[in-house]
């Protein structure tokens, strides 16, 4: 909700310091209403057991990250689902590898050190 409010008002207001800025033309106050599911959310994300998946988060986006930004998984090269999901098993293919040597100790070609 978004109030308007006259200038000519905010001159005489007791509250204007800090809150009314010289020479301005307009003045509003706006108030977001939050729906009951955005509440919830809101409460779900102060409890432990969001605190603790969230710090995995990172290494499962890094990861998408990378199927996305070096595999190609963000556009299918050919057209057809049968061509989209042979390039998702490709990518997930190749990037379980990479992971299958880093793991053995192996070098893997064009991996940073």
């Amino acid at each position: 909700i978004k109030y308007f409010f006259d200038i000519n008002k905010c001159h005489v207001c007791p509250y204007r310091n800090g809150c009314y800025k010289e020479n301005a033309k307009t003045k509003t106050y706006s108030i977001t209403i939050k729906s009951d599911y955005h509440k919830n959310q809101e409460e779900f994300q102060k409890t432990q057991y969001f605190k603790e998946r969230f710090k995995t988060r990172y290494m499962i986006e890094a990861k998408n990250s990378d199927l996305k930004n070096i595999h190609g998984y963000d556009r299918c090269d050919a057209a057809g689902l049968l061509n989209m999901q042979l390039q998702g098993a490709v990518s997930i293919f190749a990037v379980n590898l990479k992971r299958i040597l880093k793991l053995m100790g192996e070098v893997c070609p064009n991996e940073e050190k």
